[in-house]
């Protein structure tokens, strides 16, 4: 499978690229930065060179255009402001997804957070609230597209560079909780190859339940 994957030099995105391309199958990197093409490669990636901040509808269009997937794993990163959490989070999202339906690519996975849809509490850091927002506004607006998109939204916990462990909790509402980011990109490649997750919003943390069970499990509910 092509699966074009925004965000492609973040660090679930290369541990996604990893997997899939020791596979066979053929990610694509959309990165901003052409000083990251060479660590693209090393993961197996086709680099594709594109501001998502900047990119019209039709340029992103021409860089997904082929694929059997696609898959937003970008973020705008500690350090960025509010408005880059808007830019990225929320907008670059809604810009794929156009690009996606235009390019007749149904199948997108969003790589979201857990909690979302609670909205940030009243005391929470700007930046932050921020954040939350961003990311409720892309989830709402890619539920809102199932008649174009077959799409599923994965909201990890909090992130850890922790090896994975190949075991997970992944259910529609779960604890919250950590979770490693190589086990959240092999949650990404076991969804792309579930039909049954679209459609679905699903949250996740480390647990006991080896990947393949627990998203069997969580598309059968």
């Amino acid at each position: 499978m092509r699966i074009v994957i925004a965000g492609g030099h973040g660090k679930i995105a290369l541990r996604l690229e990893r997997l899939l391309a020791a596979r066979g199958d053929s990610p694509v990197a959309l990165i901003r930065n052409p000083d990251h093409i060479d660590d693209v490669r090393a993961a197996g990636a086709e680099p594709a060179v594109i501001d998502l901040e900047a990119a019209t509808v039709t340029e992103l269009t021409e860089k997904v255009m082929g694929a059997d997937a696609v898959v937003f794993a970008a973020g705008a990163g500690p350090g960025s402001g509010e408005l880059r959490k808007d830019t990225v989070d929320r907008a670059a999202a809604k810009l794929l997804a156009d690009a996606a339906s235009l390019a007749g690519v149904r199948r997108y996975l969003m790589v979201s957070a857990i909690g979302v849809d609670a909205g940030p509490g009243p005391d929470a850091e700007p930046v932050w609230a921020a954040y939350v927002r961003a990311k409720k506004a892309a989830d709402d607006d890619l539920r809102d597209r199932s008649l174009e998109l077959d799409w599923t939204i994965l909201r990890p916990g909090r992130l850890t560079d922790d090896p994975g462990t190949g075991s997970v909790r992944l259910a529609p509402e779960v604890p919250r909780g950590a979770v490693s980011r190589d086990d959240v990109a092999a949650v990404l490649v076991a969804l792309l190859d579930s039909p049954a997750s679209t459609g679905r919003v699903l949250e996740l943390v480390g647990g006991d339940t080896p990947i393949a069970e627990a998203v069997a499990a969580a598309c059968a509910e």
